[in-house]
């Protein structure tokens, strides 16, 4: 039963951190953003967080006492939150080759995971989930049947499983459109560069002609990649903040790459900013 309840308060706290990160980043950018990793309303990463320090706190009862200091609480979960963010964004880099947050516009930042300024604020909204946030979700399970949270964990479950299976194979399917549409356009390159290579006499006329015509390739094959992907695919490329996919060999990816990676983010923007009519 208590495996069930803390599952339920997990999707519970994922989907109030949905529901936060999408009003901000919305306010922010001033048109609405869907800045979940899922598919579904929910930041894994906050529910994960809140159930911690929920059990940590359990585990603990000096930290629930009233006279326990708040400035103690606050760095707790100022410094429970840097290592959660720091780890995640860790993870899903190595993963996915994606971040979904890059605070490297901001000070006092490390690698662009993590930075003082946002953990500060986290570590300030810990406080107010710990003095009554928490409080108050543990207060309603003693009006709650226990066999509701095991039905509602077997069912959100099944729905969380496919959701992340659905994320996955989304993702996994974008990397390898973004492999192909770089191998392309590397075909073309390279055949470009030995038709200069073979004609030194009229290089420059060569030299400005192909420039062009890769140019061009590059605005097709765009074009075409952008319209070949699928309405979740287009939303998780949307909401990562900085996506750096790697060769399949292994190797960073270049400079170019990333390039191109980005010129594929506008490109579905566009689309979505202005649909193509029927």
């Amino acid at each position: 039963m208590l495996i069930s309840q803390y599952f339920v308060e997990f999707i519970f706290y994922s989907f109030l951190g949905w529901v936060w990160e999408s009003i901000y980043c919305t306010i922010k950018e001033k048109k609405w953003a869907d800045r979940g990793f899922l598919f579904g309303p929910v930041c894994p990463i906050y529910g994960s967080c809140v159930v911690a320090t929920s059990m940590v706190f359990s585990l603990f009862p000096a930290l629930s006492d009233p006279n326990f200091p708040i400035w103690a609480i606050f760095i707790i979960c100022y410094l429970g939150s840097a290592v959660a963010e720091f780890g995640t964004s860790w993870v899903l880099e190595k993963r996915f080759h994606a971040r979904w947050w890059d605070y490297s516009e901001l000070p006092l930042n490390i690698q662009g995971r993590i930075c003082v300024p946002v953990s500060i604020c986290f570590g300030i909204a810990g406080v107010l989930i710990v003095k009554y946030l928490i409080p108050t979700v543990e207060n309603l399970h003693n009006y709650t049947n226990p066999l509701v949270y095991e039905v509602l964990a077997i069912i959100i479950a099944m729905i969380f499983g496919a959701d992340y299976a659905l994320t996955e194979a989304s993702l996994s399917a974008l990397l390898g459109n973004v492999q192909q549409m770089h191998d392309e356009f590397n075909e073309k390159a390279q055949s470009n560069y030995e038709k200069v290579a073979s004609a030194p006499k009229i290089i420059g006329q060569l030299i400005a002609e192909e420039k062009e015509s890769v140019e061009n390739t590059r605005e097709r094959l765009v074009k075409a990649y952008a319209s070949r992907l699928s309405l979740n695919q287009k939303r998780i490329l949307i909401s990562i903040k900085k996506f750096t996919p790697k060769l399949s060999t292994g190797l960073d990816s270049s400079p170019f790459r990333t390039e191109l990676t980005e010129n594929l983010r506008t490109r579905v923007r566009e689309l979505r900013k202005f649909p193509k009519k029927k």
